[in-house]
Formats: C-alpha cells, structure tokens, sequence
C-alpha cells in the first residue's frame, strides 16, 4: 500500500496563513450529528431500555439478551485473560493509583479573621458513569485510568458503559479491568445512547451525576448535551481526535521518532502526529521510516488515513518549536531533544509532556501512573487530564462567632449597600444591632 506523506514546512519561509495552515487540526467529520444525537437521547429518555434495546440492533448489529454484565460472564472473565496480561493490569494499577492517591486534595480550615473561620471540605461525587469506547481493540488502560482515581476519590457507585461486541458481549479483558479497580456493574451499551443513559437514567442503568471517559464525534456531542440539560450530569471535558507533537533536534532518532508518531496516528484516521526539528535531515530521515514502517503494521489502512494530517515542520531553533507548540496546545507533547528538562519549563500549553528520549507516550498511555484522559482539540489550553479531583466536589464552610461578626460584618454592610442589595445589608446589620441592643 503506496503511503504519501505531505511536504516538509518550512516555518520560516512560510506566512503567516501558511503557518496558520499549518497547525490546524483535522476537520471534525462532515455530517450534522447534532440532530441525530438528540433523537437519540430522546429516544431513551422516552423509553428507558427498551430504546437501548433497540439502538443496540440499530446501531451495532447485536440482538442483546441483556444489558447488564452477568454474574456468569463476570466469573468467566478472569480466567480467559491471559496470566500475563493479568500481571501488566495489576503493575500498572499500582502506579497509577501512587500517582493520583499522592494527588489527592487536602481539606482546609483557616481563621480568616479572629471569631471567623473558613473551611473546604471535598467529596466524593456519586454515582458517577465510565464510558469506555469499543472499536477495534479493547481499552483495557482507560478502565484503569477512570476506574481508579474514582475509587481513590471515594465515589460510592460506579458504573461502566462499554459497547457490546458481535456477539452481544463485553471483552475479558475489559471486565478483568473492571473488577480489579472495584467496579461491580458493567452495561452492554455504547455510543451516544450509553452517554444519555447514564447522564438520564433507565430501568437499569441508574441516573450518574458525572460521566467520564473519551469517545468518537458521537460520544462527545452526547455528553455535551447530556450536560447542558436541566438535570443532566456533568461531563469531565471537552475532547477531539487525538493527537501528539513531537520536537526533535539533529541528535534524536529517527527510529524513535517514527515509531511515536505512528503510535499516535493509529488510534484513528483523523488523529494527528506532528514533528517539529531544527533538523531538516532528521525532518527527511523520520518521513521515511514512516514511509517503510507504517506499510508493515496491522492498522496500516488507518494510518494511510491519518498519516494525510502529518505535519513535519522545521524550525529555526527548538525554542522556536515550544512556542509553536504552546500555540498548537497538544494533547500529547514529546520532548527528544539536547537538554529536555529545560526546554519542559517553556511549555505552557500540553496536556501531557514526555522528557527525554527514554520516554514514550506509550508510557503514560498505559503505566508511567500518570492519566491518559487528556484534553485534546486544543483544550489543553484551558484543561488538565483526568485527576482524582474530577471525582471529587468541592463544598465550602463558614463559622462566625458574635464577635467575628462584629469585625467582619461591617465590611459585607458596606459592600452590599454599594450593590444596592439591601436585604444582604440588612442580614447583616440586624444582627449587627441586635448584638449591641440598638
């Protein structure tokens, strides 16, 4: 399978609509989804499982018996993974659960003023819902990456939506996944309908307050919907297709190089790898082993696709690079370069960043402990990945004595009378008053 690649840019000789050109995503699919999404969530609003039922055989082809995981399906799970598969589930738990227990929020109680005292409190969101999507390969790291900030968060019931497979099941692997993170109830249900159940509630699958977990153009509208709804859960954020910039100088390899924009550009075929070097040689070298490696590779119909949306361009210096790379706001940003550690200083902008020519995105996509959930599109802007504080909520608290009130109250009075809010003022200076017998 012939493989072209487009043309280097350079960055310097290149204007600036050329350059804004140059670091435009992929366009999102051509097809209005937002009508059909709402039919959909409408459709199982109107009638609960049964639609779920029926958007199943629409959909993906499968006559479900169930929507629910049975208890038979859940025993037989484990025992169909392989013992080695099992072991890497159980590694990379472990890291990950350091990682984000070690993020875990402290509660806060401070004296703002003397007889005042303010206090943050956080807890755990439930029901919350995990959305893992199905296609060609079953997502066992994204169970884990939702799964386990959820229960370090402390959330009391969590549910897991996955598509079902052609013959009307759930991977092993998934449910293997599923039950080594405490997760005791998995649906047979994908796409937007999965995303209107949980953000609604049916017969079966139970109203959630949140839902988490990446999805195609399908899934995303849904939850934004699903979120904008009088009622409806919130969503953990905006997403697109996914996406890694990789900067490189004349000393990184090639090979490297090749090998973590391919692992990128074969989620999908609207996903996006770019290169950024001082480096034309490298720029030349990487094009190639793309070329060669990309034709022997499984997924090679995908990344035929995708490899349309690479970009290779040249810089006059790498620092360069970060700035064009802070513009671009990857989800996935790898540093292969002479001194990485300082150049990560300069980053504004990325959801995840990768030091060091020993450090694969694949690392974090599965084991390193960090979240693999990342903002994409150009989100990482104003989004970090998913953390243990996603599955949390915020309250706070205050206490004033009467004599905090006395301090503090009159600084309110003045305040709420400057607003032209009198009742505010008055909740104040009536128990200012009633304090001093006035």
């Amino acid at each position: 399978m012939n493989i072209c690649l487009p043309d280097i840019i350079d960055w310097s000789g290149a204007n600036t609509a050329q350059r804004e050109a140059s670091i435009q995503r992929p366009p999102m699919p051509d097809l209005d989804i937002t009508s059909a999404v709402n039919a959909i969530i409408a459709q199982v609003a109107e009638d609960g499982d049964e639609a779920l039922f029926q958007l199943s055989r629409k959909y993906d082809g499968v006559e479900l018996e169930s929507l629910e995981v049975s208890a038979l399906e859940w025993s037989a799970a484990e025992s169909a993974v392989d013992a080695e598969v099992l072991e890497a589930m159980d590694e990379a738990i472990g890291r990950i659960d350091s990682f984000h227990r070690a993020g875990m929020p402290k509660p806060l109680n401070i004296e703002t003023a003397p007889g005042l005292r303010c206090e943050a409190r956080y807890l755990p969101i439930s029901p919350v819902g995990l959305y893992v999507p199905g296609g060609s390969a079953p997502l066992i790291s994204t169970v884990l990456m939702l799964a386990v900030p959820a229960r370090i968060a402390g959330c009391e019931e969590v549910i897991l939506c996955t598509p079902p497979d052609s013959e009307g099941g759930v991977s092993a692997a998934i449910l293997a996944a599923a039950a080594r993170c405490g997760i005791k109830r998995v649906f047979k249900v994908g796409g937007a309908q999965a995303i209107a159940a949980m953000g609604l509630g049916t017969g079966s699958i139970p109203a959630c307050a949140k839902l988490f977990g990446p999805g195609n153009s399908w899934v995303t509208e849904a939850k934004q919907q699903i979120s904008i709804m009088p009622g409806g859960a919130a969503r953990d954020m905006p997403a697109g297709p996914s996406e890694v910039l990789v900067i490189a100088d004349a000393d990184a390899d090639p090979v490297a190089v090749c090998w973590d924009l391919l692992s990128q550009a074969e989620h999908g075929p609207d996903s996006q790898s770019i290169v950024i070097s001082d480096s034309g040689d490298l720029l030349e070298q990487v094009g190639r082993s793309l070329v060669t490696t990309a034709a022997g590779l499984p997924r090679v119909d995908i990344l035929k696709e995708s490899l349309q949306y690479l970009r290779r361009i040249r810089v006059e210096s790498i620092t360069q690079a970060v700035e064009i790379s802070n513009r671009y706001a990857p989800e996935h940003l790898i540093l292969n370069c002479s001194d990485p550690e300082k150049l990560a200083d300069g980053v504004t902008a990325a959801g995840s960043v990768f030091i060091g020519p020993y450090t694969p995105e694949s690392l974090g996509d599965y084991c390193s402990g960090t979240n693999h959930v990342l903002p994409t599109y150009g989100y990482a802007r104003a989004y970090g990945g998913l953390s243990v504080t996603d599955f949390l909520r915020r309250m706070t608290l205050q206490r004033a004595t009467q004599s905090g009130l006395q301090g503090v109250g009159p600084c309110a009075a003045t305040l709420a009378q400057a607003e032209g809010l009198e009742a505010h003022r008055m909740a104040v200076e009536y128990r200012l008053n009633k304090g001093t017998g006035k």
